[in-house]
């Protein structure tokens, strides 16, 4: 395994301990499901998922 895709899955597992999903993942399933819908930036996932966290608005769509 390459030092960047080690760093990757790093991030990746860091960010799923405190609760935020992976970016790219929520984007490949908005593109599969969802293709109406628009792709939100990072900043406007980030605070959607922290909202949905903290005052418990969100839940799987799927």
């Amino acid at each position: 395994m390459s030092l960047r895709k080690l760093w990757q899955r790093l991030v990746q597992t860091a960010r799923l301990s405190c609760g935020v999903p992976d970016y790219d993942v929520y984007v490949a399933h908005l593109r599969a499901h969802h293709p109406e819908r628009k792709i939100p930036t990072y900043a406007e996932f980030f605070r959607e998922r922290q909202t949905a966290r903290y005052k418990g608005t969100g839940g799987r769509c799927c």
